[in-house]
């Protein structure tokens, strides 16, 4: 069985993140969502909150391709999490080449630590390149629209976090 892990914050999934978890879903026979703690980015929902977004909106993916679809919070190294989930791929999505920077360095680290465990990139399609979580909350705050950005159920979840 091939399991794949996309991590991240996920603070609040976007619509590039759906993108992302749908291509992800035909490569894996299981995906995980690694869902980061990761209390330095002082995020604005919390873990519970984050979990609970992506199994609303993976359900109906995992019942349309038949991949189990599973959201596990973590709070350790990323290799680690792969161990502990039994994934053999990360797969990571990317929007610009300053994505690319970052993440080049992360699978050196990764590699370095367990080079049995592959990373795979794949890009946002183009209409969702330019969306970013932390854009979107800060529209969000600022009364701007971002329907086209979250799914409906995250949208919902923003405006009664944010008033």
């Amino acid at each position: 069985m091939r399991i794949g892990l996309y991590p991240g914050t996920f603070d609040p999934l976007t619509m590039g993140h759906v993108d992302i978890i749908s291509r992800a879903s035909r490569l894996v026979d299981r995906l995980v969502i690694g869902v980061a703690i990761n209390r330095d980015k002082g995020p604005l929902f919390s873990l519970e909150e984050r979990v609970a977004m992506i199994e609303q909106e993976s359900a109906a993916l995992s019942e349309s391709t038949g991949v189990e679809i599973i959201a596990h919070p973590f709070e350790n190294l990323l290799i680690d999490c792969a161990h502990d989930v039994g994934a053999q791929v990360i797969i990571r999505g990317l929007r610009a080449v300053t994505d690319f920077e970052y993440e080049y360095q992360m699978v050196g680290m990764n590699r370095a630590l367990d080079d049995s465990v592959e990373t795979v990139f794949l890009m946002a399609e183009a209409r969702h390149q330019a969306i970013a979580s932390k854009l979107v909350k800060e529209i969000a705050r600022l009364k701007g629209d971002v329907r086209k950005f979250v799914p409906p159920g995250v949208h919902k979840a923003l405006m009664e976090k944010l008033g």
